[in-house]
């Protein structure tokens, strides 16, 4: 039933209804499982910058679900939605420039992005930038990896916890 609506709002051009639309097919709940109708749907979110519609249409890219893999239009759209405030791809987007990963390895850009997603609440950010901190890359500073962490871990990311429980060792 959720479906019909959602249809019938996406064809008159409502993003939220075709983001919604595009996850049901992508999550195959309330309707039969399409990635091609996914990409469909969160394409038109998308191009009207729907940020969690971006966010999954590069998702769909980057894993070559529902479309051919390509990791840099898929950096295209982390990049549009990262830019509309999405934290999951900021996140992403640090983790590209961590890596080298269709983008030139940049630490700075990697700090940057994971910040953002950070101050948002992604643990996964929060527990990255600890770990840039720790481990000196851009620049070595235990309290801010500790502070870090810290907020990772009252989000029960159990990675970040135990690096607590080693920098706590150090420490002592």
């Amino acid at each position: 039933m959720a479906a019909e609506w959602y249809r019938r709002a996406a064809v008159q051009g409502n993003a939220d209804a075709q983001s919604n639309l595009g996850l049901m097919f992508d999550t195959g709940k309330g309707v039969s499982r399409d990635f091609t109708q996914a990409v469909f749907w969160y394409r038109k979110a998308a191009e009207q910058g729907d940020a969690k519609a971006q966010y999954n249409l590069a998702t769909m890219y980057s894993r070559g679900t529902g479309v051919p893999q390509n990791v840099e239009i898929a950096l295209e759209w982390y990049r549009k939605a990262a830019d509309n405030g999405n934290a999951e791809a900021q996140y992403n987007l640090g983790s590209l420039y961590v890596h080298g990963k269709a983008v030139t390895q940049d630490y700075k850009q990697a700090e940057l992005w994971f910040r953002k997603a950070a101050v948002q609440g992604n643990a996964d950010a929060q527990f990255n930038l600890g770990f840039m901190y720790f481990k000196g890359i851009g620049k070595q500073d235990d309290a801010l990896a500790s502070e870090w962490w810290l907020k990772a871990a009252k989000q029960g990311h159990a990675k970040s916890q135990k690096n607590l429980d080693v920098l706590f060792a150090k420490k002592s």
